[in-house]
């Protein structure tokens, strides 16, 4: 049976889950919210695609991985009439990596002013 390696948040915040498990060279990562260091959340849906990425690049490096890494995405929406928007700012953030295939969903609802939330999984790079 192969060992789990699970990876905590860098910030100590106590939190009732890992930010990432690997097993077998496979990283899953919480999901990552458009949430910036000091809490606030960029206002507009291209902002908060890019905070989003940033946060995941940050987690999977924690994790010793990368974007070019990407094994599946699942992004979760708060309105998917943004969907168009959300697509501009993705592609954009992707650009000179290979493109993981993808799920978006729309939800019901988010904490605060987040409208999207991206769940990850990637191959273990280091």
């Amino acid at each position: 049976m192969s060992s789990i390696e699970r990876t905590e948040f860098s910030d100590g915040k106590p939190r009732p889950y890992s930010a990432s498990a690997a097993v077998n060279g496979i990283i899953f990562l919480c999901g990552q919210i458009p949430a910036r260091a000091d809490g606030s959340t960029p206002a507009d849906i291209a902002g908060q695609v890019v905070q989003a990425f940033d946060n995941l690049e940050n987690a999977l490096a924690a994790a010793h991985s990368d974007l070019s890494s990407l094994l599946k995405l699942t992004v979760f929406l708060a309105d998917l009439d943004e969907f168009d928007d959300f697509n501009a700012a993705y592609l954009t953030r992707l650009s000179g990596h290979p493109l993981p295939p993808r799920t978006t969903v729309q939800v019901a609802r988010f904490r605060g002013e987040k409208r999207i939330e991206i769940d990850a999984v990637a191959a273990v790079t280091a």
